[in-house]
């Protein structure tokens, strides 16, 4: 895959890497040379696991999001799933 330098010195990554590695707008990464590569590695902490519980208001088995996790919107939800045939 390839992609170019704009004039001023940005990159686009490619969507599918973004989506294979969950980068967003704003996301820090860390830069720095190996040799004649340049490697970007994301910086951010690990995302806790999520847990299954039994819902109190069902007292059905539903799955808790890790603390921290990103709050999913309807309109977040039709996006990801946009992309399945």
């Amino acid at each position: 895959m390839e992609t170019k330098v704009s004039s001023k010195g940005q990159v686009v990554l490619p969507a599918s890497f973004r989506r294979k590695l969950d980068l967003r707008e704003g996301d820090p990464l860390d830069v720095r040379i190996d040799g004649a590569s340049i490697v970007l590695t994301p910086r951010r902490k690990r995302a806790g696991q999520a847990t299954i519980v039994t819902s109190p208001l069902s007292g059905l088995p539903a799955l808790k999001a890790p603390e921290g996790a990103p709050i999913l919107r309807s309109k977040d939800v039709r996006e990801m799933l946009a992309d399945f045939p």
